[in-house]
Order: C-alpha cells, then structure tokens, then sequence
C-alpha cells in the first residue's frame, strides 16, 4: 500500500505544476499553428517552413514566433472577431421579426394569396403581429 510520505505535498504540487504546463504549452501550439495555418500573407513555403521550426525546435519555434509575429497575430484575430461579428449581425437582422404588424401581415396576406400558407396559419400571424404592436 503506498503511504502518504511516498509522495509529499511539493511532489504533489510539482506535478500539477507540470501538467499545468503541458497544457497551457499545447494551447500555445494550437494557438501558433491555427495562426499559421490562417495566415493569407504567407506562401504555402513559408508556412511549411514555420511547421518545420516548430516542430523540430519546438520551445524555441513558438517563442520565435510569438515574438516575430505577435503584432500580426493580434491584427488577425481583431479581424476575425469583426467579420464574425459583422455576420451574426447580418444573420440577426434576417431572422429578426418585423417590428411593423402591418409589414408583417402584408407579407403574411402576400404568402396567402401565393398558396403559401393556409388562413389559419395567417391569422395566427396576424394575431401575433397585433399583439407585439
């Protein structure tokens, strides 16, 4: 049976430490290579070149290149929360409810008078539509 002095408290905190650490250093490669791999600034080469140097030096190949490129990570990511943001607005605005009944129930009456919906449907789009007015 092990005992507990087998395995001191500083062991025990040493090795959370390390597994810590293993974890915030695979962050750190996912981080480096999605950027690399995003990257429209660089040729297929280069970024071939940068697996290469991370993968045969790897402390030293995501410290160069958090250093060399730190500015242009920080672009692109800024980049990419923009166009994500700009498209859930857009989808927002598609999906989002009219906030004009009469708008709604023209639009309704138009798929009424296609066949699209039947008149039950359009009255419970008409009754919705004047009750959020």
């Amino acid at each position: 049976m092990l005992a507990v002095t087998d395995y001191p408290l500083l062991e025990v905190f040493w090795t959370m430490l390390i597994f810590f650490a293993f974890f915030v250093w695979i962050w750190l490669l996912i981080t480096v290579f999605s950027d690399v791999f995003r990257r429209n600034d660089i040729s297929g080469w280069v970024k071939v070149a940068w697996i290469i140097f991370i993968i045969v030096l790897p402390y030293l190949g995501v410290f160069v290149y958090l250093i060399a490129q730190h500015d242009g990570m920080t672009e692109r990511g800024i980049e990419q929360q923009e166009a994500a943001k700009a498209q859930m607005d857009t989808y927002v605005r598609s999906v989002a409810s009219e906030s004009d009944p009469a708008e709604q129930i023209a639009k309704a009456k138009t798929l009424l008078d296609a066949g699209t919906i039947t008149q039950s449907e359009f009255e419970q789009i008409k009754s919705k539509a004047l009750a959020t007015a």
